[in-house]
């Protein structure tokens, strides 16, 4: 029996010292742990986009680790200055201990239960969008990454950490700084070199390297982009602008797109070739900057001869939607020409960091150059002035007017699809929308000028009296583009307040930066969803242009032979590219 009593105390004894041994490898905030969680369920509660097992854990780990990092100055904080001042005595070490392994398992079991949930909300959005769910088994992979994930990063902050212990010690010495302020120092120190290498430095270095990385893929050729022969075509041999200067995006558009035999074979009319130009970055020489090279391609093409002249503003990389160029071209039987041009190689995401002062000057410098060419002619003798653009093109361009009577003075039609939340004429016309209507689907002025959709139908609204020339905005409640501002930290949208969007979750709720974060997030996953939702707008530009500048012999049924040819094109170039 001694033996035994021996025995079990001796295994005791070395399970606490082992215990405590990884305590001190762990170094586990338990405060931390609890806030950790906290941040942990505020993360997978339900966004605007559906997100599977793998994406999920990779942002749920960092907002773990966040929430870690937000309870550990909250334990430091009630060390200092509350604990000192409430007399409490210190419980024994094994009520400690069971205190601890109690609070690492309640956070284990709210993890899970909010991962369980986390399934259920997620294929409720996958529903509203008509895709297939995931399942709860699968989604509880998220908890094992999102541990992993977390852990890197709060392994990165105490080697922060212990740098800034470095410094501490090496002011002390070398400086002679008293010990009590060489922490602070170090902290100081280390936070301005941070700072300065990320604002400055490292900043210019990472957009510099990402511009040449994305130079090289700019200049890439596929076979299936092939150079064009006929001389309506940017990159031609009669063009001025040079196929090898196009970009991988503009000798993609250049070389696409419906030929006059196509567009007869789906509208059963004659039809013209219709005109694309396009100048990439490479394209300017010493002589002609990149919009005057834009005006002599078209005055070379004969452009101002036709019905219809479309100025298309690109997004970062210079891409143009296929589908918008096309659905005007067979909608004017190729009667058409569509100007744009590239102002950076950094894809959208990117650029929106980088580059919104260049897309804003591009959008300006490029329409006025059009706009001066195409106001010289007659009246009479000019086409339809159209300005087009999506995402990140819609705010460049915007940026070419002063407000919508600027806009409607110089132009026929405006079709702009999912505008970043920054667009100021779109931000003027939400805020001002009438008394009542929601912010995802707001009325202007009755929409008797400016009108937005998330379907067709919508277009049609509030009546049918839609004055010209015609305004629309394609925007989906659940395009986290459209609804993403710095605003969302601090305050609720309306968005959020009011009744949700069709297909938004009505569990979505606001909560002070969980939510920006949450946005944030879905901005990398905007386009991961069926057409429809979220960023992906797919033949809806169709009806956008049908209702801002339908042909006079528009019929209902040309539509949708058209609909169908333009999703077939789509299918070919997600297929290929």
């Amino acid at each position: 029996m001694l033996d035994s009593a021996h025995a079990l105390t001796r295994l005791r004894t070395r399970a606490v010292v082992v215990a405590r041994r990884v305590e001190d490898i762990i170094d586990l905030n338990h405060t931390g742990l609890v806030v950790a969680t906290i941040f942990f369920a505020w993360s997978v509660t339900p966004s605007l986009v559906p997100r599977d097992w793998l994406f999920q854990g990779l942002i749920t780990g960092l907002n773990a680790a966040i929430g870690y990092g937000v309870g550990c100055i909250l334990q430091w904080a009630f060390r200092r200055w509350i604990r000192p001042r409430i007399p409490l005595e210190t419980p024994p070490e094994w009520v400690r201990y069971l205190v601890k392994v109690g609070i690492v398992v309640a956070c284990m079991a709210v993890a899970a239960y909010m991962l369980v949930l986390s399934a259920d909300w997620q294929r409720e959005i996958t529903t509203l969008m008509g895709m297939e769910g995931t399942t709860r088994a699968a989604y509880l992979r998220t908890g094992g990454l999102s541990f992993a994930v977390g852990a890197l990063v709060v392994a990165g902050y105490r080697t922060l950490r212990e740098a800034v212990r470095f410094l501490a010690r090496l002011l002390s010495r070398w400086v002679k700084v008293p010990p009590a302020l060489a922490p602070a120092l170090g902290v100081l120190l280390l936070t301005v070199l941070i700072v300065t290498l990320f604002n400055g430095v490292a900043t210019r270095a990472f957009f510099a390297v990402a511009n040449s990385a994305f130079s090289v893929r700019n200049d890439k050729m596929t076979d299936f982009a092939v150079q064009p022969v006929k001389p309506e075509r940017s990159g031609s041999p009669a063009s001025l602008a040079k196929w090898e200067t196009l970009g991988s995006e503009g000798r993609w558009f250049v070389s696409h797109g419906p030929d006059p035999v196509l567009i007869s074979a789906v509208t059963g009319k004659p039809a013209r070739e219709p005109i694309r130009v396009y100048v990439g970055l490479k394209s300017a020489t010493q002589d002609m900057r990149e919009e005057d090279m834009a005006v002599a391609e078209l005055e070379r093409t004969g452009a101002f001869d036709r019905k219809v002249l479309v100025l298309a503003t690109t997004t970062g990389t210079g891409w143009v939607n296929g589908e918008a160029a096309a659905a005007l071209e067979y909608m004017w039987g190729g009667d058409t020409a569509i100007v744009a041009s590239q102002y950076s190689y950094l894809p959208s995401v990117l650029s929106f960091l980088a580059d919104r002062e260049k897309v804003a000057a591009n959008g300006r410098t490029m329409f006025d150059a059009v706009y001066r060419a195409w106001s010289q002619r007659p009246a009479e003798h000019r086409p339809k002035l159209l300005v087009y653009g999506e995402s990140l093109g819609s705010q460049g361009s915007e940026s070419a007017f002063d407000g919508l009577a600027d806009l409607r003075s110089k132009v026929d039609g405006a079709l702009w699809v999912g505008p970043p939340n920054s667009n100021h004429l779109w931000r003027q016309f939400v805020q001002r929308r009438d008394l009542g209507t929601r912010e995802v689907d707001p009325i202007y002025a009755d929409g008797l000028v400016v009108r937005f959709a998330a379907t067709a139908a919508d277009l049609n609204k509030p009546s049918p009296e839609w004055r010209k020339p015609r305004i629309a905005y394609l925007q989906h409640p659940s395009d986290p583009i459209v609804w993403w501002s710095s605003d969302l930290i601090f305050s609720q949208p309306d968005w959020l307040s009011e009744p949700r969007g069709a297909d938004v979750s009505p569990q979505m709720r606001w909560w002070p930066f969980v939510t920006f974060w949450q946005v944030v997030a879905d901005l990398t996953n905007a386009q991961g969803v069926s057409d429809g939702h979220g960023h992906r707008y797919g033949s809806l530009v169709l009806d956008g242009w049908a209702a801002v500048a339908a042909p006079p012999d528009w019929t209902p049924e040309l539509g949708e032979r058209i609909r169908t040819q333009i999703e077939l094109a789509e299918a070919y170039e997600r297929a290929v590219k």
